[in-house]
């Protein structure tokens, strides 16, 4: 099926249209045949009147002239033929072009008028039969029936005729009226598509709300995603206001219990007690910064962002170069024209720091930092030449909390940061065997 609209009503409307003409032909074909058969039978009663007219009556016999005045009549192999038959069914004349044609046709002397039928001949040709009754004839009591016969391949051929005109004009007027509705379509969706192109500008940032200069129909919707677009800005300003405030308020006891551990550790006294405060200070103070970050770094509903990736990178590796000094480390940029990363730049930054952090602390001297499309959509990669995560553990390290490096401090929270940022934005997060021989962590992003 479909998913255009304007493909589905052309669709149900070419459909209806063709059904409407399908039935709409034989109906009007049905009234043209019975125009030309009642063309036919006036043509044959008027013929009919031709022959009475011309009849006479002597000694009770009845007289016609070797010549009618309608030509036709007179004309042999013609398609007009006249018969005349008394009372009691007895041929008594027929026309010169009925010389050879026998017609199984009897009339019924029986008082109706007239009757218009048909009969066919012995060679199978088919007439139009017009038979009218007589009483009284040329001032003299008298009673024949006077039949004018027509072959019905006229009728044929002109039904026929008119039947191949009718499907030409209907295929004409079918492809017309398909054009008329694919223009009117076109025309009556173009809202919606000014609608769209709003909602692609929204998405990309370029505007904040969707006008109101839609049809009526729409501005239901319209409005209903402009209080969406609303509620959604102000929730994620609480929310950074309330994370702010979360963290100004926990900032201060964790300093005062800090320096309480500092103090009991410079006395020489329970030196353990005040190494586990410690541990357990530094941790609570992980999981907020962890908890905050993953609140605050989610994907916006309706708007796309995209961040370069290129000057932020540059700005984590100057930070980490300071940090690891001793370590001469050489960073490799494969950045795919325009450089582009589909995600805010505050998660993109959050997500380079981690990555960056563990290869930085993990490499030997090289690093690299790939963005390409390598043909199932845009993939971020962040490589080192360290000593690499063995296969049956790099599915365990993705997991919240566990960790392969114990000489070094910390809970194993960053690469948990980094799997919700990446699953908020719909992403894919693997990790496998760097060319440079350590790890690579790859980033698939979905096409937009």
């Amino acid at each position: 099926m479909t998913r255009s609209l304007r493909l589905r009503l052309m669709l149900g409307a070419a459909i209806l249209s063709v059904l409407f003409m399908a039935g709409l032909l034989p109906a009007l074909q049905s009234a043209v045949s019975l125009a030309l058969k009642e063309a036919i039978e006036q043509r044959l009663a008027s013929d009919v009147t031709t022959l009475i007219s011309a009849a006479r009556v002597e000694g009770g016999q009845l007289r016609m002239p070797d010549l009618l005045p309608d030509e036709r009549f007179n004309l042999p192999d013609g398609r007009l033929l006249g018969y005349v038959y008394d009372r009691r069914g007895k041929l008594v004349w027929r026309s010169r072009a009925a010389a050879e044609e026998n017609v199984a046709y009897t009339p019924r002397y029986d008082g109706a008028g007239n009757e218009f039928s048909r009969a066919q001949s012995d060679d199978g040709r088919q007439y139009w039969v017009y038979d009218v009754e007589v009483k009284l004839l040329g001032g003299q009591s008298a009673a024949y029936s006077f039949l004018a016969l027509q072959s019905v391949d006229d009728y044929q051929n002109t039904l026929r005729n008119l039947r191949e005109h009718f499907y030409l004009g209907f295929g004409a007027a079918l492809l017309v009226l398909l054009l008329l509705l694919w223009g009117g379509l076109t025309w009556a969706l173009r809202s919606l598509r000014r609608m769209s192109t709003e909602l692609d500008e929204v998405e990309a940032g370029h505007r904040e709300d969707l006008s109101d200069d839609h049809p009526r129909e729409l501005l239901r919707l319209t409005r209903s995603l402009n209080r969406l677009l609303r509620s959604e800005r102000e929730q994620r300003g609480r929310y950074r206001d309330s994370l702010g405030d979360l963290a100004h308020s926990l900032k201060t006891p964790l300093a005062v219990l800090q320096g309480v551990s500092e103090n009991i550790a410079q006395r020489g006294q329970s030196l353990d007690q005040a190494y586990i405060l410690q541990q357990q200070i530094e941790r609570m103070s992980q999981q907020i910064g962890y908890q905050l970050q993953r609140a605050s770094l989610r994907k916006s509903g309706l708007v796309r962002h995209h961040a370069a990736l290129r000057p932020l990178a540059e700005s984590v590796c100057a930070t980490l170069s300071k940090v690891y000094r001793d370590k001469p480390v050489r960073v490799r940029y494969e950045l795919a024209e325009p450089g582009l990363v589909p995600m805010e730049e505050g998660a993109l930054l959050e997500l380079l720091g981690n990555l960056l952090e563990n290869a930085y602390r993990l490499c030997l001297e090289q690093v690299a930092i790939i963005l390409k499309d390598d043909g199932q959509g845009l993939a971020l990669f962040i490589e080192d030449d360290g000593p690499g995560v063995p296969a049956g553990q790099r599915q365990r390290i993705l997991q919240r909390g566990e960790r392969l490096d114990t000489q070094h401090p910390g809970q194993g929270i960053g690469l948990a940061v980094v799997k919700d940022i990446i699953d908020s934005y719909d992403a894919q997060l693997t990790l496998d065997e760097s060319a440079l021989g350590g790890a690579a962590f790859r980033i698939r992003f979905r096409p937009q």
